[in-house]
Order: C-alpha cells, then structure tokens, then sequence
C-alpha cells in the first residue's frame, strides 16, 4: 500500500514493534527500499503487546525468541528507531506510540537537535486515552502534535486489551500515582475557578 499512496508524501502507515529483535534491521531496510522506490514511509513505533506470550510460546515450541527478554534492549531499539526516522525525515513520518516519559523526552530532544519544527506534520506523539496524560498535553502544549488514540469495539475484546496495555507498559506503573495526583490537582483548579 505504501508504494500505491505514498508517492508524494506518507498516508500508509506500518507499526512496527520494536520489542521484536529484527524490527530495527527491518525499519532500516524499510528507509533504503523507500529511497530506491522513491516513496515516502510511514511508521508508528511501539514497544510490542505480547511480550510474554511470545517468550512462553518460543519456550513451549522450542523456538527462537522472536523478542527482547530484556526490557533495556527494547527501550534501546525504541530510541535507536527514533532517531533513524529523525536522521532521516526527508522521507520519514512517524508517530511515536509511547507511554515511556524518557522516550518522549529523547523523541523533544531529537526534534531540537535535527532543528526541526515543533509542529512538522511528519512528527506525532500518541499516547492511550487516559494513560500518560501528563507527557500528552505537557507536551501538545509545548507545541507539539500530539495524538491520543481510543480503543473501540466490543466490551469482550476492548477490556483485555486494556488490561494488558496496563500490565505490560511497565514504563506507566511509577507514573500513575502522579497521574492521580494531576487530576486530584486539576480538579480542584476547574473547582476554584467555579467557586
């Protein structure tokens, strides 16, 4: 579909989950395929859903991990992908699909460093509706895009998905009590201002 749409700029997105060991090799391959097809790419990068089931289904089946086991190799392959897209944003639009603060601050440090525009349509941070509210709007108010995204669909199917959203992003456990500190706080401001 990318090589159908994306000839004058990224409408076609793949998401790329970079708790697989192979998916930094893949995105580079991507970027080179993309320049000698004179496309443009779009990816959005995620850290990956199953982590564990995939190291349980590799352990069950005797495979090869397909996975990081660690979660710093993860984190790394994350920030390393930011920075290939930012290296190469002549031809690259990203959205970052992150709850992890550190990877939203290098995604801000990067922007500034390539001296690229806090708005530049190529560049979205996404968050979960209702997780990390505080890197989405800190950071749309700083100026730049932001994106939040909603699960839909059937009770059955949306609920799990949210409790494994919960569970596996380790990097929102120490931010949750902060972030039910920040709605304690903003409650009580829209309440003054009634007041």
């Amino acid at each position: 579909m990318m090589l159908k749409f994306n000839k004058n700029k990224a409408y076609i997105f793949n998401t790329i989950q970079l708790y697989r060991t192979d998916r930094y090799k893949y995105l580079e391959q991507l970027i080179k395929a993309g320049r000698s097809k004179d496309i443009y790419i779009g990816v959005k990068l995620v850290r990956g859903a199953y982590h564990e089931q995939e190291i349980q289904r590799a352990l069950e089946k005797n495979l090869v991990c397909p996975v990081h086991t660690l979660k710093e190799n993860t984190d790394k392959d994350y920030d390393d992908a930011l920075e290939l897209c930012m290296k190469n944003i002549d031809l690259v639009s990203v959205c970052a699909g992150t709850h992890n603060e550190n990877s939203s601050k290098k995604l801000i440090n990067l922007i500034e460093n390539y001296n690229i525009r806090k708005d530049d349509d190529r560049i979205y941070f996404s968050q979960l509706l209702g997780m990390s509210d505080n890197i989405s709007y800190n950071t749309s108010k700083a100026g730049f895009n932001v994106a939040k995204y909603v699960p839909y669909g059937p009770v059955k199917d949306v609920i799990p998905y949210l409790i494994r959203r919960a569970e596996e992003n380790t990097s929102i456990a120490g931010q949750m009590g902060r972030e039910l500190q920040n709605i304690v706080t903003e409650k009580r401001r829209r309440k003054s201002i009634k007041s």
